[in-house]
């Protein structure tokens, strides 16, 4: 009996629809029905969850594959494999050690991160869990559950795969669950078993038909019978129920997407400058090729008869041959060892946002969470702000503050229900009793429309003897703030709401068997049978409940937002209540209005029948749930509102003042109501006395009487015209003009701007416009694809400015994927997890960007401009002795100084510092905000920077090479009259050329710490005990050794020690130049610390 009560109650749609192919068929506990032996059962996957990349198997293959995809690594195993097929100059080991260091590295660190990954699958599915097989209870791994077998959950656990509640420990068959792992909601959800099931599950004989697996967390069969995997259960003890989606077909697997991979601005400029390098490299190769058959077609300079190994050097193969030989002579001008050194930089720089103290909060005991540091630098060139309000701006921590009944206003602060005289909108007050009545009626509302629960273990076993913190007692006194502990509360607004009844006298006693229980001013409890809730969404705005009193009065009491229950009543109750809602909203508080009707018994017939039959339906449900939602709620009597306090994040204010002052744009993108957002505006300094709102709403496109598509246009233009030629004559973003203009619009308007006809694009080219020439943006009644539609526009502007969203509700990922940065807030940490970069409070954000963003850019932009200076200077003199040498490809240095100079020699100074260098202490960073336009804009990366790095790297290149050439023209340089030859002039040129970049390093340092001092110095002492090491010994794994002795016997020279300290300072010299004769870039901590006094 129950098998078929069980299937028709998934399979509404299907009897009439016979579309076998969208549904599946599930036998409970693995009994097959009677009535469905016609249907063979098909294969579910298993149960396990793999979020990995990586087998043991395919890790090299498939990581070699992905690391070769780049294309410098792919460019550098080019010239492996050249210098392994073709005779080139130096040996394959000069670039085949420096390329199997950086795929060894990154190999390693991505291998670490799938590890994590494989442990954490690991921990997910080895999870013991407690199945019903043949009417035992057995405890099995949580990988080994299978579609149809009845599990057991208990109290915060967490679902193994998605199941349908078929019994609940609880009397009233319901079961509570948060889903915060889900959609970033903390709130408890409350869930329904199926009707008519069968106590005895052992026994229990049935199929369940539902649709095919789709990601959609809210089109679901039955979502109040449906309980997700991720989600966890609270405050029941536990439930059965019968997995229906398992393994990577559960909704949190398809809901399961990987982050876009966000690219930084530094990797394009990198990208930039390596194709300029390429071009020099490519050049170089060609010139050298053209000279060498140049100067051997020359009379007189044919090769010696005795070098039989080229008889035709013409031809073109050979000419392809030495051009490839030039390549590999020159290819260390493309610094591979950059990659992975800007690889470390990133990822162990990440470590000082997670160590900063300043960023922990006692109150949660956490600090701030780095998801990724592929974009450290990022944070220094951030352009425009996208922030959430409630939560973000705000604490989202509600305190009722007043309410108005039918005109009348009450104050928290006096909790008798006397009139304080403010607030009288129309009409000559009401008898006292009648105005007592509409009194209760309303706190009633407070009490009753909602989805609060009080905590079982608070005890509920007498009617009154409720003791959940001290609520029994408090007619009309403040609530102690640790009440909220004994409740389990949907949303802060709903505790706060229900707490204000509490202060008028009416508390809310909980549940009981399907019972809400109220106890009023005379001590009484009142008991009401709750009939149905019709739930809260994003789009009506409202939520109600439908009740039926001890006398058999069906009652529906509904709530929600101005806009959503005006249209819906009287227009006489309506204007009582208006001004007190627009006051409050203008006041910063978040305002809710209360009304309610007095069903017929025909009428809740027709809706109890309609709210069945939409909740049983598997094809658009939501729009048939709509419909009798809308049927229902349609004429009902207004009794009043209410206004809750939102109270601002710590320093939220001085936050946004500091952010506009480095010349950030910030947009607030919520989903409150304008007035609310625009009061929340100016209390965070956004808004200021002297700026002047532009107002985008349907509230202004109606005012003229026309269409709204005309008028929108119209506005948009006049709107264009004022805003735009105000700022025509600022150059930059930030420059100030003489009004500021802040900008209003909501999610209606938006729909307009965002829709599909012709004129879509031009509204949405003079939106933009607008926006972007205004100091201050705000979006209200926005929804959450709306917020991510914002950003994108916004991102894919002229420019491609960067972007930074902040928020902390499920509301706010679509935005911070699109961005980045999330902040760990109250409704969940979806946003945390899906953001870059999450920080506990929203004041920590100004030194986030001001200090830490604005240092990590300063360090890795010198560290790129570094590498490539310090590979020219080492490429040019090789590049010039080919003139020297009759193009022969006769290599400068030796094999071991090409391998080691950029692995060892350069490398670890140049990570020190791009690690620890302060050029601006981090006090000074914070207290003047206009130093972060300095670096805006990629201002340390561009073309201008890029040339005076490479004319430095000319310059000091020619001075080596033409420098030690000048020494040489001395035939006797050493005392016993033996003069030097190719290796000693190499190695004096590379000597030069290894203390010149090291110490132009050593200059460019602020910030001097014990390790900077180690690595700087540390790194010339080891390439002078490296080249004594190299040369002094016979090493027998060589066939020729070409630096024996050479650079002890270059440092017995005399001169040889007088034109390496006269080049060093001579290269050095134009830096030195700068430094006393150019005003400082950087101010110095006193002169700001003046400034301010």
């Amino acid at each position: 009996k129950f098998g078929k009560s069980l299937c028709n109650y998934f399979c509404t749609s299907f009897g009439r629809d016979e579309r076998r192919v969208d549904s599946r068929t599930i036998y409970v506990g693995h009994r097959p029905c009677p009535a469905t032996d016609a249907f063979i059962p098909p294969k579910f996957c298993d149960n396990r969850i793999v979020s990995s990349k990586y087998t043991v198997w395919n890790f090299l293959p498939k990581n070699l594959f992905e690391q070769f995809r780049r294309i410098a690594n792919f460019y550098f195993l080019i010239i492996f494999l050249v210098q392994v097929i073709v005779d080139t100059p130096t040996s394959p080991v000069t670039s085949g050690l420096p390329l199997f260091f950086v795929i060894t590295v990154t190999a390693i660190k991505q291998g670490y991160e799938d590890w994590l990954r494989h442990k954490a699958d690991n921990e997910v599915n080895k999870y013991l869990v407690t199945v019903l097989e043949d009417g035992r209870r057995a405890r099995k791994e949580s990988e080994k559950i299978k579609v149809g077998d009845v599990v057991e959950v208990v109290e915060d656990e967490t679902f193994p795969c998605d199941l349908i509640l078929l019994q609940s420990s609880r009397e009233d068959e319901t079961c509570f669950v948060t889903t915060a792992s889900l959609d970033g909601e903390s709130n408890h959800k409350t869930h329904y078993t199926v009707p008519d099931t069968e106590k005895g599950l052992e026994s229990l004989s049935a199929t369940v038909e539902c649709e095919q697996p789709q990601p959609d967390l809210y089109k679901s069969l039955g979502p109040e019978n449906l309980l997700l995997k991720g989600a966890t259960l609270k405050n029941t003890q536990k439930i059965y129920g019968v997995a229906v989606y398992s393994g990577m077909e559960t909704k949190m697997a398809l809901n399961y997407q990987g982050k876009s991979q966000k690219r930084s601005v530094v990797e394009k400029s990198i990208n930039a400058f390596l194709l300029v390098y390429l071009c020099i490299l490519v050049s170089k190769a060609l010139v050298c090729t053209t000279l060498k058959y140049v100067w051997q077609s020359q009379p007189g300079q044919e090769e010696p008869w005795y070098n039989q190994k080229t008889q035709k050097e013409k031809d073109y193969l050979n000419m392809f041959t030495d051009f490839l030989s030039f390549m590999v002579l020159f290819n260390f001008i493309i610094p591979v060892s950059m990659y992975v050194t800007v690889e470390m930089q990133k990822f162990l720089g990440s470590f000082f946002i997670s160590w900063d103290k300043d960023f922990f909060d006692p109150e949660i005991q956490e600090g701030a969470l780095v998801n990724t540091s592929d974009l450290n630098e990022e944070l220094g060139q951030v352009e425009y702000v996208f922030t959430d309000k409630t939560g973000t701006l705000t604490q989202n921590s509600m305190e009722f503050i007043e309410c108005c009944i039918d005109g009348f206003q009450y104050k928290n602060r006096d909790s008798s229900t006397e009139l304080d005289g403010f607030c009288v909108t129309d009409g000559p007050v009401s008898m006292l009793q009648q105005k007592a009545g509409r009194e209760e009626l309303f706190l009633r509302a407070l009490c009753l429309c909602h989805t609060v629960q009080v905590k079982e273990s608070t005890g509920q076993e007498d009617g009154v003897g409720d003791q959940v913190d001290g609520v029994l007692g408090l007619d009309g006194e403040m609530v102690h703030p640790a009440e909220l502990r004994g409740f389990i509360a949907s949303s802060p607004d709903e505790v706060a709401l229900v707490k204000g009844a509490m202060k008028y006298g009416f508390t809310f006693l909980g549940m009981e068997s399907k019972n809400m229980r109220v106890m009023n001013r005379d001590k009484d409890v009142e008991t009401y049978e709750l009939l149905h809730v019709l739930n809260f969404d994003p789009v009506r705005r409202r939520m109600s409940v439908i009740v039926r009193s001890k006398c058999g009065d069906i009652m529906l009491f509904c709530k929600g937002a101005d806009s959503s229950i005006f249209p819906r009543v009287r227009q006489e109750e309506v204007d009582r209540i208006r001004m007190h809602v627009e006051r409050n909203a203008t006041e910063g508080y978040r305002t809710l209005c209360v009304a309610y009707k007095l069903l017929s018994s025909e009428e809740y017939a027709q809706a109890d029948a309609g709210l069945r039959e939409a909740r049983l339906a598997l094809d658009d449900r939501e729009a048939k749930l709509m419909a009798v939602y809308n049927q229902v709620e349609t004429g009902m009597s207004l009794i009043g509102a209410t206004a809750v306090e939102d109270r601002l994040q710590e320093e939220a204010a001085e936050t946004m003042e500091a952010l506009q002052r480095a010349g950030m744009k910030v947009w607030v993108l919520t989903g409150d109501k304008m007035e609310t957002a625009k009061s929340t505006c100016y209390a965070c300094r956004l808004f200021q006395r002297g700026t002047e709102l532009l107002e985008l709403t349907v509230r202004t496109l109606e005012d003229g009487g026309r269409r709204r598509e005309e008028r929108l246009h119209e506005v948009l233009l006049d709107y264009h015209k004022r805003s735009v030629s105000a700022f025509s004559f600022s150059p930059r973003s930030w420059t100030s003009a003489k009004q500021d203009y802040g900008f209003i619009i909501d999610g209606a308007t938006l729909s307009l701007l965002f829709n599909s006809s012709p004129d879509s694009s031009h509204y949405k080219s003079l939106f933009l416009q607008i926006c972007q020439n205004c100091t201050t943006v705000l979006c209200c009644r926005m929804a959450p694809l709306q917020k991510a539609q914002i950003v994108n526009m916004v991102k894919n502007s002229k420019g491609s400015p960067i972007t930074l969203s902040i928020g902390d509700g499920a509301n706010d990922v679509s935005m911070i994927l699109e961005a980045h940065i999330g902040i760990k807030g109250k409704e969940g940490r979806q946003a945390v997890r899906n953001s870059d970069y999450a920080i506990p409070k929203l004041k920590h954000l100004k030194k986030l960007l001001l200090g830490h963003g604005h240092l990590y850019y300063v360090r890795i932009a010198h560290l790129v401009q570094y590498f490539f200076y310090k590979n020219l200077c080492f490429i040019l003199p090789q590049f010039l002795y080919q003139f020297f040498c009759g193009s022969s490809q006769q290599p400068l240095y030796d094999a071991a100084y090409l391998t080691m100079y950029n692995i060892c020699f350069t490398s670890m100074p140049i990570l020190a510092y791009s690690l620890l260098e302060q050029h601006i202490c981090m006090e000074v960073l914070m207290s003047n905000a206009t130093l972060y336009r300095d670096v805006a804009k990629n201002a340390m990366l561009r073309w201008s920077p890029f040339l005076y790095w490479t004319l430095l790297g000319v310059y000091q290149g020619l001075l080596f090479f033409f420098g030690v050439r000048f020494l040489f023209s001395n035939p006797a340089l050493q005392d016993n009259g033996q003069v030097f030859g190719n290796w000693s002039y190499g190695t004096i040129v590379f000597t030069v050329l290894v203390f010149t970049v090291t110490l132009k390093l050593a200059m460019d340092t602020r910030h001097w710490t014990w390790i900077n001092h180690f690595v700087i110095w540390g790194s010339l002492a080891f390439y002078m005990f490296f080249s004594f090491f190299w040369g002094g010994i016979i090493w027998p794994f060589l066939r020729q050794q070409r630096l024996y002795f050479v650079f002890a016997n270059m440092l017995r020279s005399v001169s040889a020690w007088l034109v390496i300290i006269l080049l060093v300072l001579l290269s050095l010299l134009p830096e030195i130049l700068l430094l006393v004769l150019r005003k400082p870039r950087w101010p110095h901590s006193r002169q700001v610390r003046y400034t301010h006094i």
